[in-house]
């Protein structure tokens, strides 16, 4: 009798326990314990190492090269007239910063895109745009694609624009000129999560929307949904994290200033001309000191973008070798690109693995880790992958996709 009262008193508290769960507050302030928890449990028990270096290299030309197509020039006509030298800029411009909010966790992504409307008037917040693009509180990333989808189908009364291959003066310029920039960058974590037993090294991906910058100390001002408005970093420790990512910078305007932007961004208006200046700098980044994986990493994600896949592999592989942090696939997914169709699955399947034991509900890695495996004829496993992606985010059209490719139901 005794026993039977202590099991239903248990009960009784594991019931209570999940019902206060519930309340948003306590869910706030707890998911990101329960997070901690669970993840430093499957990194003792099943420690992710280090990202995988690659199995093979087939045979290619020793580097890939950055000049199939030369940038153009201008060249001046039989009437050209001289052109006046830009405005110079002032040495510090400061933007009213938007209402600040809290990121959710895992959310970002969705948190600084809410900040980056509402400094145009929008009333809305992170919620309504994380449940119209992950309405799944666990999916750990949001891509640049995912947010401009948002912004276009959402909040379509603005313009939504993202280029590569930024530099602090263009940041600048747009700062100057009234627009907020939006960037992704590295950054250490505070605290450990364990990912590899007692060890984690820490590195992640967030985003920033800088409001202000000030010559003089040598400083952005950056709203952080993370860790709190006006928060100050020099120059070089934007640029230091920016390069993981490619130096990607979003750029949300009203359509009355889209020829104040375009005056900016010159050539680089057009997005083709964009990415071959980008594998240009990335290339001679690379040039300039062989051992900076990120800039390898740029040249392949470059390389990615006009289709030259089997070179982009070639890229990867060098950044590979390098080594790369820990959660690297979970925000770029450039590798399992060029690795499937450069035809070397082998390797895509090893990097989705890694990949989905750093992020088991990654639905990029399951897609492209089901993609790996219905080359490999191995359609029910696919199938599989496919329905574990759809579930992770229902409205994912490469997840819609993917299942009516294989006639399968979610």
């Amino acid at each position: 009798m005794r026993i039977r009262k202590v099991i239903f008193v248990l009960a009784g508290l594991m019931v209570l326990a999940v019902l206060v769960y519930q309340i948003p507050a306590v869910k706030t302030r707890w998911s990101w314990r329960l997070e901690v928890a669970s993840t430093f449990m499957r990194g003792v028990l099943n420690p992710v190492g280090e990202l995988p270096t690659p199995i093979s290299y087939p045979t290619l030309t020793s580097v890939p090269t950055a000049t199939p197509t030369p940038i153009p020039t201008q060249t001046p006509g039989p009437t050209a007239t001289l052109i006046p030298s830009p405005t110079p800029l002032p040495s510090s411009a400061s933007l009213p910063a938007p209402e600040w909010e809290k990121q959710d966790i895992n959310n970002c992504g969705p948190a600084t895109l809410s900040l980056y409307l509402r400094y145009y008037g929008w009333d809305g917040d992170q919620f309504d745009i994380s449940q119209q693009i992950k309405p799944e509180r666990a999916d750990r990333n949001v891509n640049v694609e995912e947010l401009s989808h948002f912004a276009r189908n959402y909040a379509g009364w603005l313009r939504f624009e993202f280029r590569v291959s930024g530099d602090i003066q263009l940041l600048k310029q747009f700062l100057a000129a009234g627009i907020p920039v939006m960037v992704e960058e590295g950054y250490m974590l505070e605290e450990s999560y364990y990912l590899n037993g007692l060890t984690d090294d820490r590195w992640a991906g967030h985003y920033l929307l800088l409001t202000a910058y000030d010559d003089a100390a040598g400083t952005f001002t950056a709203q952080d949904t993370f860790k709190g408005p006006d928060q100050q970093l020099t120059y070089q420790q934007l640029d230091d994290g920016w390069k993981a990512f490619n130096r990607v910078y979003i750029l949300v305007f009203q359509p009355s200033q889209e020829e104040l932007v375009k005056s900016i961004l010159g050539l680089h208006w057009d997005e083709d001309y964009n990415r071959q200046a980008a594998l240009e700098s990335a290339q001679a980044e690379a040039d300039a000191n062989s051992g900076d994986a990120y800039a390898w990493f740029n040249v392949g994600s470059n390389l990615v973008y006009f289709e030259r896949y089997a070179e982009a592999a070639q890229a990867y592989d060098t950044a590979r070798n390098l080594g790369l942090p820990q959660r690297m696939l979970r925000y770029q997914f450039g590798p399992f690109f060029a690795y499937f169709h450069s035809l070397r699955t082998e390797e895509l399947l090893a990097l989705t693995a890694f990949a989905l034991r750093v992020t088991p509900n990654s639905e990029e890695a399951l897609l492209w880790n089901g993609w790996g495996l219905y080359r490999q004829g191995d359609d029910a496993g696919a199938i599989e992958n496919f329905q574990e992606a759809y579930w992770v985010n229902p409205l994912s059209p490469d997840a819609s996709y993917a299942l009516d490719f294989m006639g399968a139901s979610p």
